[in-house]
């Protein structure tokens, strides 16, 4: 099974293509280039996850790329943490904030009756 890694401090110009280039010197397997993308605007977040085949090269990369500058800028490469497991948001998770304890509107829109 492949490592996944977490690539940072990218410029919010560098493309997948780009990324899985520089990944795969030497012959490396990348498996995956993700970079992630705002959800509201579309455009990239400044960081980007890069799954590789082995362990074995997923520690060559972080090793000869980890601080590589790609477009003038120095890269943090490292392994990626497992997703924390998200709790509360959606319906019924936690206070409604523009209501008030008795369901009126209120706070931060200045509702009312």
């Amino acid at each position: 099974m492949g490592k996944r890694l977490y690539v940072g401090n990218l410029s919010y110009n560098v493309t997948e293509t780009e990324l899985r280039e520089a990944f795969a010197e030497g012959g490396k397997n990348v498996v995956e280039v993700k970079i992630v993308l705002d959800r509201d605007t579309g455009r990239p977040r400044g960081f980007a996850f890069v799954e590789m085949g082995s362990d074995q090269e997923a520690a060559q990369v972080i090793e000869s790329l980890n601080g590589r500058e790609i477009q003038g800028r120095p890269i943090n490469v490292s392994e990626a943490r497992e997703r924390a497991a998200r709790t509360g948001g959606g319906f019924g998770g936690g206070r409604d904030r523009d209501r008030d304890d008795h369901g009126r509107g209120g706070g931060r829109r200045g509702g009312g009756w």
